[in-house]
């Protein structure tokens, strides 16, 4: 995954607005998009920008591939391909138009030092989408490619986090459990002495949008659990004032070395 995708994330439900942002200390992840098209939002973004991150980072291409069939593609991210209004393609492909139509801008600013930097880009120069929600087996005349834009792809090489497509599959039916997992394999590649997450500084990051910082606990501590259990490596307890975490094995060790801390 980008580094910055997991720092800060994407909405969990669908946002009552085209704009959106989310802070994690001093760095601010903002996000717009067309009203018409609106932000994306929910597991199926996390798991599309999971797979085309680990094809840029594999091929060392911009331009991806996503499969000869709609359905090729779905089975790529662990999901089934129901048709249908409500249906799987239909949510996958709406999800898909909104990923790649939205602009992201991220920035980091330190006050007491005076320094301020930021960057904005596009996840996708350019996508075409050929697939039918209603028929995914069928085979179009076109491949359905996506062009990553040269900034989004240029931050994943540089500094991208090593994370497990299959726990992410395993662990797709909860947004925030998605985030956890990610955030938690990175926070372990670099950590190097026990530290306390305040529980306010966790909200922040993962759900100011869940309401009293009580029900975002709750939350938070039962998707956890979830993560734990393809995670059980990761050491840490569950305190009054905040998580509390301690040195342990990243879940990917042999890439470990590829991830880099925030600066």
């Amino acid at each position: 995954m980008a580094r910055i995708l997991v720092q800060a994330t994407l909405p969990h439900s669908r946002p009552k607005t085209h704009e959106f942002e989310r802070v994690n200390g001093r760095f601010t992840l903002y996000m717009n998009a067309p009203p018409s098209i609106g932000l994306p939002y929910g597991s199926y973004p996390r798991l599309a920008l999971a797979w085309l991150s680990t094809e840029a980072v594999r091929t060392r291409n911009r331009e991806i591939e996503l499969g000869p069939t709609f359905s090729s593609f779905m089975y790529k991210l662990g999901l089934t391909p129901v048709t249908g209004k409500r249906g799987t393609t239909s949510r996958l492909r709406n999800q898909l138009h909104r990923l790649f139509s939205t602009t992201i801008r991220c920035s980091y600013s330190d006050e007491a030092e005076g320094h301020a930097a930021g960057i904005g880009y596009t996840i996708a120069h350019s996508h075409q989408l050929w697939w039918s929600p209603r028929d995914p087996e069928q085979q179009p005349l076109w491949n359905s490619v996506v062009v990553l834009s040269s900034e989004f792809y240029d931050e994943l090489v540089a500094h991208a986090v090593p994370i497990d497509l299959r726990a992410l599959k395993a662990l797709k039916g909860s947004p925030l459990a998605l985030d956890i997992y990610s955030w938690l394999t990175y926070r372990m590649s670099y950590l190097r002495k026990p530290c306390l997450i305040p529980w306010k500084a966790l909200q922040t990051q993962f759900g100011a949008d869940y309401g009293r910082l009580r029900d975002f606990k709750r939350r938070f501590l039962n998707h956890l659990a979830d993560v734990l259990h393809v995670y059980p490596a990761a050491r840490l307890s569950d305190q009054a004032t905040g998580l509390f975490l301690r040195p342990s094995p990243t879940h990917l060790p042999r890439a470990a070395g590829r991830a880099r801390r925030l600066t």
